[in-house]
């Protein structure tokens, strides 16, 4: 096993970037759907039938114990001793699974298998976004109108410097040039984007002076001690000694513990089968700007409890 490793590994580093992507695509249809045709092949890179067989030949030449050729369907599928040519990261793949794998466009992508998870109820316009997305590429700043709870609407010029998923929405990590600090701001409030091409970005508004973005902050979970199954909490987060192991940058830390339910005060004293997760050491989260939104945070400077969303 070892030897064919080596032997795959030196094969696939001889390949082209185009070569290896259209080979990680048979070796995904194989491996998680079970089934290959020549026209799944046509149909994802428009190679025309003939680049098709020989990409397939190619794969079979790298990895001929993967696949075989069902007679009666014309269909190739994995043996038994199918052993994956590219390592697949679950994210990508389940994203592939239920929202399609790059064929067809826009309103046209398909799910690849009858798939079910919840519908985001806030989404960023895309004339919002795109000004956004495209000041972050190319460091420049933006000029916006705001609505926030606590200010109304305002005239704000902010230096985007990355996107956010905080699960329930999406925001923007930025330098807000009216309050003089990097915050965050929330897509669906922002009005009519407009990129500075003319407004030169300081050195003090860029990611790298950015203290809480930077800071990754490592956090140990531990199933609750309240949980009625701990041995169940840690088949599933993959827990074998009973310890998860995470990093997150301070500027999230709230918010991801606040989407995974992490009980985080000290006695462990939140109750519910939503938490199965507790953090022994809030202390971890000492300093962290947005620590106040994990559940059940108790800030060491102050002797009001936090209370969960």
């Amino acid at each position: 096993m070892p030897e064919q490793r080596e032997t795959r590994a030196r094969l696939l580093a001889a390949l082209t970037r185009t070569q290896l992507e259209r080979l990680s695509h048979i070796d995904f249809k194989l491996y998680f759907l079970g089934e290959l045709r020549r026209a799944d092949v046509v149909d994802r890179f428009g190679t025309g039938p003939a680049g098709a067989t020989r990409d397939i030949a190619l794969y079979r030449e790298i990895a001929a114990e993967n696949l075989e050729l069902d007679q009666a369907t014309k269909a190739y599928r994995p043996t038994t001793a199918f052993v994956p040519l590219f390592e697949h990261q679950p994210q990508r793949v389940l994203t592939a699974l239920s929202q399609g794998f790059g064929e067809g466009l826009g309103d046209q992508l398909q799910p690849m298998l009858r798939c079910e998870f919840p519908a985001a109820l806030s989404l960023p316009k895309m004339s919002v976004l795109a000004p956004i997305t495209r000041a972050i590429n190319r460091g420049k700043a933006v000029r916006l109108g705001y609505t926030s709870i606590d200010s109304g609407k305002t005239e704000r010029e902010l230096v985007p410097l990355a996107l956010v998923d905080i699960g329930t929405r999406w925001h923007v990590r930025a330098f807000d040039r009216r309050r003089r600090e990097f915050r965050d701001f929330v897509f669906t409030r922002m009005d009519s984007p407009e990129v500075l091409e003319d407004s030169p970005v300081a050195k003090e508004e860029t990611v790298e002076h950015d203290v809480q973005w930077s800071r990754i902050i490592e956090l140990e979970l531990v199933p609750h001690p309240k949980h009625t199954r701990p041995e169940v909490v840690r088949m599933d987060y993959d827990m074998p000694d009973g310890k998860l192991r995470v990093k997150v940058r301070a500027a999230n830390a709230g918010y991801i513990l606040r989407r995974w339910n992490v009980d985080c005060s000290a006695d462990h004293h939140l109750e519910g089968p939503e938490f199965a997760l507790w953090l022994p050491d809030p202390l971890a989260l000492y300093g962290a700007s947005n620590a106040h939104l994990a559940p059940g945070y108790k800030d060491p400077r102050s002797a009001r409890e936090i209370k969960a969303f």
